[in-house]
């Protein structure tokens, strides 16, 4: 059994290596979506927040949690708030289109004890 474990765990690391997340890109309107997942205490992405460039984003964040969550999201440097809003269980909301700049931006739930998501490396190059 301890053999089966270990190639089932080698498989899924050989796969998740070569499994690579795209930057996510602008739609029609010139707006860049972000897809988050909540679970209870963590977020996932569908695409990766690196490299991400200045400009107009919207999140979409759907609620794995079975439980009230919220999302919150600021600017990174001056700690503005940018939006805030609670999700049912099981619901999808979008937040506002928010204009990104070079200071970057943070996200977390404030229902739940989730850590701040730093998101610094927003770079116009």
């Amino acid at each position: 059994m301890t053999l089966f474990k270990t190639l089932a765990t080698t498989a899924m690391v050989i796969f998740s290596l070569n499994t690579f997340a795209a930057t996510p890109v602008a739609n029609a309107d010139g707006i860049v979506e972000i897809h988050l997942d909540q679970y209870g205490g963590h977020f996932t992405a569908k695409d990766t927040l690196a490299a991400l460039k200045p400009g107009k984003y919207q999140f979409i964040i759907s609620n794995k949690a079975n439980k009230l969550v919220g999302f919150q999201l600021q600017n990174f440097k001056t700690r503005d708030q940018l939006d805030m809003f609670p999700i049912e269980p099981g619901e999808t909301k979008k937040s506002s289109v928010i204009n990104v700049s070079e200071d970057g931006f943070r996200f977390r739930c404030p229902i739940n004890p989730t850590p701040w998501y730093d998101i610094d490396t927003i770079s116009a190059k």
